[in-house]
């Protein structure tokens, strides 16, 4: 049953012409925050934590925003069979390319940092279709049959998909030939994979895998990170230039470190495309040990 909802929405979403899709994305993505109330109430609380001289109004829009860029999110995945080398740059344009290739070029490998941005799902194909496939880091869907099918589409451009959870031999061997992995770092982690660090001056815990790998291997970390562009009326992948990364030769410190500054990147994201980024997600729930809830609800 789950499958084959999943099959029909994206053959039907990706037989409609691109602005119905987009429009009927939106329609679903304001139903499911309509079915499902927590998610706009987590969105405007992390909203107010993160901008707290910000009108009720002011959130509601971003909230707004969210939901439409969650909808065209939907219709983009839906179209991904359509996309080639001669469209790709109709519908992405990029910017800060030399940025990544300046990385590429030390040999170590390059670690993306991204985030859920905008339509996410599009940075790894547009990046194939521009330049050359890439491997990206995911957490499997509990139905294998969905799992399958979202795959698939992921992979339509020779991309690769590397389990969350088998991730750590496979991404140093591809490190080592040379190769880019994109790694999504801007969610709530438990605290036996990551470490505490200042998200909007509060704590969050993110993922120290990054930081470890790349103090492990010299990769560097790129950060890529996509955004809808009004003005130009296409999506932008942009690469900022390579985090510097501390090495004191304190691992652990140097961990905490650069994980501090991978999530100020993702800060700085969220304050200049405040309805682009996923304010929905819980990203404060795990707390330091003795701390309380950090959600009243």
């Amino acid at each position: 049953m789950e499958y084959a909802a999943a099959w029909m929405a994206l053959k039907g979403f990706g037989l409609l012409p691109r602005p119905v899709a987009r429009a009927a994305g939106v329609g679903l993505a304001r139903l499911a925050l309509w079915l499902r109330p927590s998610l706009r109430r987590t969105a405007l609380f992390n909203l107010k934590v993160a901008f707290p001289q910000w009108t009720d109004a002011q959130r509601n829009g971003a909230v707004n925003q969210l939901v439409q860029q969650l909808g065209w999110l939907a219709a983009e995945f839906a179209r991904l069979p359509r996309l080639t080398r001669e469209n790709i740059s109709q519908l992405v344009s990029f910017e800060g390319f030399e940025n990544y290739l300046a990385a590429q070029r030390l040999g170590q490998g390059v670690l993306f940092l991204t985030g859920h941005t905008s339509a996410w799902e599009l940075m790894p194909v547009a990046f194939a279709l521009f330049h050359r496939p890439m491997y990206f880091l995911v957490r499997s869907v509990d139905n294998d049959r969905v799992n399958a099918l979202v795959n698939s589409y992921r992979c339509l451009c020779g991309n690769q998909p590397i389990d969350k959870n088998q991730s750590a031999r496979a991404i140093l061997k591809i490190l080592r030939q040379g190769g880019d992995v994109g790694i999504l770092a801007d969610q709530n982690t438990s605290p036996e994979e990551g470490v505490f660090v200042d998200f909007f001056g509060v704590p969050a815990s993110a993922s120290s895998g990054i930081a470890r790998l790349a103090l492990r291997t010299g990769a560097a970390v790129v950060p890529g990170l996509l955004h809808w562009d009004k003005t130009a009326k296409k999506y932008c992948l942009r690469f900022e230039p390579a985090v510097e990364l501390a090495r004191t030769g304190d691992e652990e410190a140097d961990v905490r470190e650069n994980t501090g500054r991978f999530a100020r990147v993702i800060e700085n994201y969220a304050c200049t495309y405040p309805g682009q980024w996923l304010w929905v997600h819980k990203r404060w729930k795990t707390r330091p040990p003795g701390e309380k809830p950090f959600y009243p609800f």
